[in-house]
């Protein structure tokens, strides 16, 4: 759990070697500024959770609406149409976007029977299965990813403005480096 502590009466004079159970116990107004922080951190975090959920579902549901996607074949979608050559191995694709094998082949037989994706082997390696995007299914990747940006711009850069938007984007970027596995 992470504390965040603002300076409190006496804390200058208690010794590097006290334990936070000691500190509390001489000085419950240090007890009470960590508790007051912790709720102050955990209210942040959850603004956090609802301002993305409630932002996700908007553009999701109107991603769906629109072109029939879920997210996670809006995902796949969005990756391969920003890939050279519009395909990844099927391998890497579901890594990427963060899906079991048996997850992603069943999104990537839905995207298949709709005509947006192809499969193909691999040419130099028999084991590689390609997912590629059909003319279709690019059409509907970059109509898609248009109608996205237009939602983004509306939800997310209009209320919060370039730079606090440009501030958000950097400190998830931050939280995802110092998260990773």
């Amino acid at each position: 759990m992470v504390l965040l502590l603002r300076k409190v009466p006496h804390q200058e004079s208690i010794p590097e070697t006290s334990s936070w159970q000691d500190i509390f116990q001489r000085d419950t107004s240090a007890y009470t500024a960590c508790v007051a922080d912790d709720d102050e951190i955990v209210t942040w975090w959850g603004l956090v959770i609802e301002g993305y959920v409630a932002t996700q579902d908007k553009l999701m549901g109107e991603i769906a609406k629109r072109f029939g996607l879920s997210p996670a074949q809006f995902d796949i979608m969005l990756r391969l149409v920003r890939t050279p050559g519009y395909q990844m191995s099927m391998t890497k694709l579901a890594n990427e976007a963060a899906l079991s094998s048996g997850g992603f082949t069943k999104v990537a037989d839905r995207l298949e029977k709709a005509g947006l994706i192809v499969r193909r082997p691999s040419r130099d390696d028999r084991r590689v299965t390609y997912a590629c995007l059909s003319e279709h299914g690019r059409t509907i990747a970059n109509n898609a990813r248009r109608t996205c940006a237009a939602i983004l711009r509306q939800r997310v850069l209009e209320p919060l403005g370039s730079d606090a938007s440009k501030a958000l984007a950097e400190a998830m970027r931050t939280l995802r480096e110092v998260n990773k596995e």
